[in-house]
């Protein structure tokens, strides 16, 4: 079964709690803080499987989950952390941020592999808080959530030329004819279910790779018939070839035909429409193909056009080495410009409100924001003195000054996440 879009939910492993330990042995007296750290979580990758060509196996999988680090141990023995979740996928797969819209990764090198979401880190033990004037601290960390992300994995095929057409012009008998291909061909429209992808040889021996995209019709771009599902897979393409029935063998207008195609391209994406292209004239060998083909002409423009009959073979090898020369000279664009994937980068990072303040309906003052609800999951408060160095951080923040600012009085509720407090001032 072809699968060439899924939605998945990854989730990285935490990070491994860190230790509050100290070392209680014979003879070495004040032995001091011994608790190790946590191990980080496991990382979600994807990989490129030069085997796969579908996502069938991640089909099934909606929810993907990687382990949690080891926690930190007495001894100052550090946790162990956990091994990646390695996703193999096929070349071409393109990663989006389902919730951003950005593109994380786009696998379309051999072997290539992303980093998808990242494993939280260990939770420091209580070694690692020991100074001059904390000599035996009395605390340790939680370890680090690991990323969460809703996930678009789609295929779009490695090919350099994409056959284009409405249905029943006679892409899939071209590529039958050229390629080692074997499509399912029959005298009635969208027989094509699935792109079929063929290894096709010049007269000189260079090949290039084709692929027979099914029938496209109008409205395709929007969803109609099945181009919404397939467009994708021109994208890649570096040439696209024009399947025009030549004949008008359906009572279609074959200028029309083109000239619908270019359009549903345009809207799909503007870029397809500026990439080289060439008009396979087919079914040349019926009545009226001739007369068709002279109107066409006058109409299109300059094009390269190859009268080409594909039930009898006539025309293909000319075509094919026209291809050959033609996928030589168009350099390898990427499909995503770098700025376009990095992007996710440049939105973690960008410069955001450390923390926000509300007001409840029932008066307690909600604090939001990524960096005070990730210390306040890292925090362990098993202690007076993690409490303690968990609200001066909350201090150093501003938090305190901004709530006394809008008017908190001592005694007020105070919430984090589900967590309350009482505010002292």
């Amino acid at each position: 079964m072809f699968v060439d879009e899924v939605e998945i939910r990854v989730e990285a492993g935490n990070g491994g709690d860190g230790c509050t330990a100290f070392r209680r042995e014979k003879f070495v007296p004040l032995g001091g803080p011994y608790g190790g750290n946590g191990g980080h979580g496991a990382d979600i990758i994807f990989k490129v499987d030069e085997g796969l060509h579908t996502l069938l196996d991640l089909r099934y999988q909606k929810l993907i989950k990687g382990k949690k680090g080891e926690n930190g141990r007495g001894k100052n023995q550090h946790g162990k952390g956990a091994e990646p979740v390695v996703i193999k996928v096929p070349q071409g797969t393109v990663v989006t941020d389902l919730d951003t819209g950005f593109v994380l990764a786009d696998l379309s090198k051999k072997g290539q592999e992303e980093v998808i979401a990242k494993g939280g880190r260990g939770g420091r033990g209580n070694t690692a808080f020991k100074t001059q004037t904390n000599t035996a601290p009395d605390y340790s960390e939680n370890g680090e959530e690991g990323e969460k992300k809703n996930l678009k994995v789609e295929v779009k095929m490695l090919a350099d030329v994409g056959l284009v057409g409405l249905p029943s012009v006679g892409k899939s008998t071209i590529i039958s004819m050229i390629s080692k291909s074997k499509p399912k061909i029959a005298a009635y429209h969208f027989t094509t279910l699935n792109p079929n992808l063929g290894v096709v040889k010049a007269s000189d021996g260079r090949s290039f790779v084709m692929a027979d995209l099914p029938g496209l019709i109008e409205g395709a771009s929007k969803g109609e018939g099945l181009g919404d599902k397939f467009l994708k897979h021109i994208e890649r393409t570096k040439v696209i070839a024009h399947v025009i029935d030549m004949s008008a063998s359906e009572g279609r207008n074959p200028y029309e035909d083109y000239v619908l195609i270019n359009k549903e391209l345009e809207a799909f994406n503007e870029k397809l429409i500026k990439k080289p292209q060439i008009i396979i004239a087919n079914k040349m060998d019926l009545e009226q193909a001739k007369d068709e083909l002279k109107k066409f002409k006058e109409k299109v423009g300059d094009i390269q056009i190859f009268e080409v009959s594909a039930a009898t073979n006539t025309g293909l090898q000319k075509v094919v080495d026209y291809l050959a020369d033609l996928v030589d000279s168009v350099p390898n664009n990427p499909l995503y410009e770098d700025s376009q994937i990095e992007s996710h980068v440049l939105y973690k990072f960008k410069k955001e409100e450390p923390f926000t303040i509300t007001r409840d309906d029932d008066g307690t003052w909600a604090i939001q924001g990524k960096e005070v609800e990730r210390i306040f999951k890292m925090t362990k408060f098993s202690s007076d003195e993690a409490a303690y160095k968990f609200a001066k951080k909350l201090s150093r923040m501003g938090i305190d000054q901004k709530l006394e600012e809008l008017g908190v009085e001592e005694g007020d509720q105070v919430r984090i996440l589900d967590f309350y407090f009482d505010y002292r001032k």
